[in-house]
């Protein structure tokens, strides 16, 4: 299963889409500031959404997501101050049993794994903050509770130094 985790497009419609058009997917998690309207959105079908704290859409403001065996908790992070520390979040992916936590809200492209659980933050696909290009996240699952993470820019291109290879508890 391939997962594309996306965030704070602020309204950039055009990349979004582009990404998502480009990547071969199989779901896709939006950690939310995409400020536009829902309708709009690509691939609603097969899309995972949260309201980050510039949107105003009718979508939650956390949720979880069940895919391959995993448990996602997906949610934009300004609500857990994400900026300041993951300690509120991580005590909230531990309540509801998350095996992967994505969120966005920094701008700052990050992946860890932190107690159990693996911490991924695609970073913003538009305006990059603590790193200089602008990217997004895939999660590939693999055999042996694994999963590989790479990052890319919008042009789709991998960004090595970011990402890994880790190994999950998928229940």
């Amino acid at each position: 299963m391939r997962v594309l985790v996306i965030s704070d497009n602020h309204g950039e419609e055009q990349v979004l889409t582009q990404v998502c058009r480009e990547e071969e997917i199989d779901h896709i998690i939006h950690c939310g500031d995409f400020c536009t309207s829902v309708e709009v959105l690509p691939e609603r079908q097969r899309l995972t959404v949260v309201r980050g704290n510039c949107d105003f859409a009718d979508v939650p403001d956390e949720t979880l997501w069940e895919g391959d065996g995993y448990r996602f908790f997906v949610t934009h992070g300004h609500r857990y101050q994400v900026k300041a520390s993951l300690m509120k979040l991580a005590y909230r992916a531990a309540e509801v049993a998350a095996n992967i936590v994505c969120f966005g809200h920094s701008h700052e492209p990050f992946c860890q794994l932190h107690e159990g659980r693996l911490f991924i933050n695609p970073g913003s696909i538009v305006h990059p903050r603590g790193y200089t290009l602008p990217t997004y996240a895939v999660l590939q699952t693999a055999t042996n509770d694994r999963v590989h993470i790479s990052y890319y820019t919008p042009d789709g291109d991998v960004i090595p130094e970011l990402g890994g290879n880790y190994t999950l508890n998928s229940g």
